[in-house]
């Protein structure tokens, strides 16, 4: 942005001395590098203030990688890559048959325990039998019911379901492969269909004039020349560079030396970015600028460079 203003400043500077014909010697070059660290200064320091801009400006998604609930080789990968599927759509199956059989043979052991619990109370009640066998009986029969119950829980985890609408991308799960119940080893990461959560990361100096509620503006690079209006919606309250874990290692003061960014959460308003929001993928990346109530019409220079950036777009990249 600065760098835009001051091939603006030239460009006005050559033009004045061309269509006006002024001399080049020592003191009219000298007058106007002079004045043009002047006026820039001075118009860079109440526009950085006043009217933030933020030139790392991106759109957030939310995963979740899929982690099987139980070990087996996968039989069937019926999602396909990218994708929407529905929520509670299959996206793989482990072969069951191993967990069928372990329901079966403790349903058959269930039943026998059964058996043997009735004759063991009927036997108590003829006062032929003992209490403490009735007992010992009774906690085999429920013992039973609780690995009977895992068993069928294991039986239906074998069926993997989305678990919202999304999408599967990077799929590179198939059958045959084996599904390990382990959280470094996913097999495959979703994508929600959730809104997306677009994110601006301002200087802190900024933070006194970032509010809820500003008018703002926003550019994508993988839209050139188009400006989309927007609002604040949240200043976070936090700095990821201040966060502390619980660990055995203290406070250094390496981290203290990045002050951080302020993340900012802005709400892309402007109805002419609905036919692209479906279309820009996740991770899109842009500027932001926000506008104050504070020396509004130097926020018309804001809007000017934000427009000549987006336009920039189509030659070459700011970054």
């Amino acid at each position: 942005m600065d760098l835009l203003l001051i091939l603006t400043y030239a460009a006005l500077c050559i033009a004045v001395f061309k269509i006006f014909r002024i001399p080049l010697n020592k003191w009219t070059v000298p007058t106007a590098v002079l004045g043009g660290v002047v006026l820039i200064g001075a118009l860079l320091l109440l526009m950085n203030y006043n009217h933030p801009f933020s030139e790392s400006f991106r759109k957030y998604y939310v995963t979740t990688p899929i982690i099987p609930e139980v070990r087996g080789r996968v039989v069937e990968v019926p999602v396909k890559q990218n994708t929407p599927i529905k929520q509670g759509d299959l996206l793989f199956k482990i072969d069951p048959a191993p967990f069928e059989d372990e329901v079966a043979s403790l349903q058959a052991r269930l039943a026998a325990a059964e058996k043997d619990l009735a004759r063991a109370e009927e036997l108590y009640a003829k006062q032929s039998g003992s209490e403490r066998m009735v007992d010992q009986t009774r906690a085999d029969v429920d013992d039973l019911r609780a690995k009977l119950s895992d068993a069928r829980f294991d039986l239906a985890q074998t069926t993997v379901t989305a678990p919202s609408d999304g999408t599967v991308t990077q799929l590179a799960l198939r059958p045959g492969m084996m599904a390990l119940p382990f959280t470094p080893s996913p097999v495959m990461t979703f994508v929600h269909k959730d809104d997306a959560l677009f994110v601006g990361w301002f200087r802190q100096e900024y933070l006194e004039r970032l509010t809820p509620g500003s008018a703002a503006e926003v550019i994508f690079d993988g839209i050139p020349g188009r400006i989309f209006q927007a609002r604040v919606d949240t200043v976070f309250p936090v700095i990821a560079e201040g966060q502390v874990k619980p660990s055995a290692d203290f406070i250094a003061y390496g981290n203290v030396r990045q002050p951080g960014r302020v993340a900012v959460s802005i709400e892309v308003t402007d109805p002419d970015f609905a036919p692209f929001a479906a279309e820009l993928p996740g991770g899109a990346y842009g500027q932001a600028a926000v506008y104050t109530e504070h020396f509004h019409h130097v926020g018309i220079m804001r809007k000017v460079l934000l427009r000549m950036a987006s336009w920039m777009n189509f030659v070459f990249p700011l970054h």
